[in-house]
């Protein structure tokens, strides 16, 4: 093979990997784009109910095994996708016991909207859960492997005999069910009823009030949502990546950088925002050492931020 065409199967190793990985970064980044979007709320917290779903998805599949029944390929992928439903809930009443205390139309004419409140309480709550984890899961780090995490297909390069791409089926698997739920999101947030009550309470509260629409419970179901959304995603990364109690830390600064690289509020914008993030921290290994790879998600960050402030694909007003 001509140093060229090596050249060329490296760039296209980086490059599936970089959408794979950033399919799961689109999905985080969802999670926490339908909070701001919906609610204005700037949720420090959101890394740790990452690092929930993983440790949920831990328990079910590993530590009680009850998704024997699946089979130790398909049983991951099963309680990575049913810890959305069990961290809604648990998002759902937190916002209705805490978050709402410093939200919505109760702190509207405050000084900073509430967002000095917002800021410290959801860093509080990062902080409970952080150390909280660490008491009762432990420091010692997790994962939740799956006999596809050794394996990969193989995909011939027609240029050459001997040239091909290897496409990890843990990674891959998680990368279209990362997708899947990313669309599945999106037609409930454009087509369904309960998206358009969302998307009434995102635009105008006070007029949704009027039109007979609970707020505060929209509030709820959008924050329940987008925490159960991030959950999936944490629960996806533990079928490949080992964890503990403090990897939210890790995840979310790529989730905010991800969600400003789309544009504030718009969740098509979050999910190409985290792909975005993905194939940058990939294909700069072509270049750059793998110590500089977050260094060059920030410079491509900065770029964006300077030559587009509101984001690849978010407009100054537009919100979810």
């Amino acid at each position: 093979m001509t140093s060229f065409g090596n050249f060329i199967e490296i760039f296209l190793q980086a490059l599936t990997a970089g959408i794979l990985i950033g399919a799961i970064y689109g999905l985080m980044c969802v999670g926490l784009g339908i909070i701001f979007g919906v609610m204005r709320v700037i949720n420090f917290a959101q890394g740790e109910f990452l690092m929930l779903g993983m440790y949920f998805t831990f328990y079910l599949v590993v530590q009680f095994n009850l998704l024997a029944f699946l089979g130790p390929a398909a049983g991951p992928y099963a309680g990575a996708l049913l810890a959305g439903p069990a961290l809604f809930l648990i998002g759902y009443a937190l916002h209705r016991f805490l978050i709402s205390r410093v939200t919505g139309i109760s702190v509207a004419g405050t000084e900073g909207e509430g967002h000095y409140a917002q800021l410290i309480l959801t860093l509080g709550v990062a902080l409970v859960l952080q150390n909280g984890g660490l008491i009762l899961f432990g420091s010692t780090p997790q994962s939740v492997r799956t006999p596809l995490s050794a394996r990969a297909w193989e995909i011939p390069l027609l240029y050459d005999a001997n040239a091909a791409l290897f496409l990890n089926k843990a990674r891959t698997i998680a990368g279209i069910i990362s997708v899947l739920v990313a669309v599945a999101l999106y037609w409930l947030i454009n087509r369904s009823r309960l998206g358009k009550t969302l998307r009434a309470a995102a635009d105008n509260a006070a007029a949704a009030i009027y039109m007979g629409i609970d707020v505060d419970r929209a509030y709820r179901i959008a924050f329940g949502i987008g925490i159960g959304i991030t959950a999936i995603a944490g629960g996806l990364v533990a079928t490949y990546n080992p964890f503990q109690p403090y990897i939210g830390l890790d995840f979310v600064i790529i989730m905010y950088a991800g969600v400003v690289l789309g544009g504030m509020g718009s969740i098509l914008g979050a999910f190409w925002g985290g792909m975005t993030i993905g194939l940058v921290q990939q294909l700069s290994t072509l270049v750059l050492p793998t110590q500089l790879q977050n260094a060059t998600i920030f410079v491509v960050f900065l770029l964006i931020v300077l030559l587009r402030p509101q984001g690849l694909f978010g407009r100054a007003t537009e919100r979810i």
